[in-house]
């Protein structure tokens, strides 16, 4: 709200799933953003912003409307590359964290493939920095999530041509427990961006444990793209 007082246009979209919807492919999930992107007039360009996962989601949009998009935000976020399978980071952070064995049976994700984040994982890795109240939320609203792992095994749909051709931020979230610091810097040096900024004590979830510097981050891109 705070951006859209600013004078931003904002549209903050629910993809699709979340645990309700029967959706097979990762382009099943990302339809809501592509058909988004589509109805964009040829002339309007718009700042996409992808937090976790979300990285994956908007560089397949800048891969098919790089015309369309004046900067991408990765917020904590995964940042593929030209030419390598997504599939391959994802399974980079598992083995590194560990991160199948740090969850619970709670619920599942992709099938039997990977596991379901607990409630010692929404504790501990994602929310330790947010208020009380949302982390009881998260808590109260676990979902079924799907990783869509062998869409993104398959050989990258990503060119230089076109999702490299588009500017990039990326925002590190220094207290990041999920997705760590050491983690976010190396994805940058593979895939440098234009800027980075840093929200030093932003948990993963950094629209709620970190909102107002956030929102600052946002601001600043914006003011420095048009």
């Amino acid at each position: 709200m705070r951006l859209k007082s600013a004078g931003h246009r904002v549209t903050g979209l629910d993809l699709s799933g979340a645990g309700l919807d029967t959706i097979s492919t990762i382009h099943d999930f990302m339809r809501p953003l592509m058909e988004l992107m589509a109805s964009l007039p040829q002339d309007e360009k718009v700042i996409l912003v992808g937090h976790s996962y979300g990285g994956f989601c908007i560089s397949l949009a800048m891969e098919r409307f790089p015309e369309k998009v004046e900067v991408a935000v990765y917020i904590a976020a995964f940042i593929p590359r030209p030419k390598i399978p997504a599939a391959l980071l994802m399974q980079e952070l598992f083995r590194e964290s560990k991160l199948e064995t740090s969850m619970s049976e709670n619920y599942t994700f992709d099938h039997n493939h990977d596991r379901g984040k607990g409630n010692d994982y929404l504790a501990e890795k994602l929310y330790q920095n947010c208020p009380p109240e949302d982390l009881e939320l998260a808590r109260l609203l676990p979902r079924p999530v799907r990783m869509f792992m062998e869409d993104l095994a398959n050989e990258s749909s990503l060119t230089e041509e076109r999702f490299g051709s588009v500017e990039r931020v990326f925002v590190v979230c220094g207290d990041d427990k999920a997705i760590g610091v050491e983690f976010q810097r190396r994805m940058i040096d593979r895939n440098p961006p234009k800027a980075v900024k840093l929200i030093a004590e932003a948990d993963h979830m950094a629209m709620l444990s970190k909102p107002h510097e956030l929102r600052q981050c946002l601001e600043d891109i914006a003011k420095n793209c048009f």
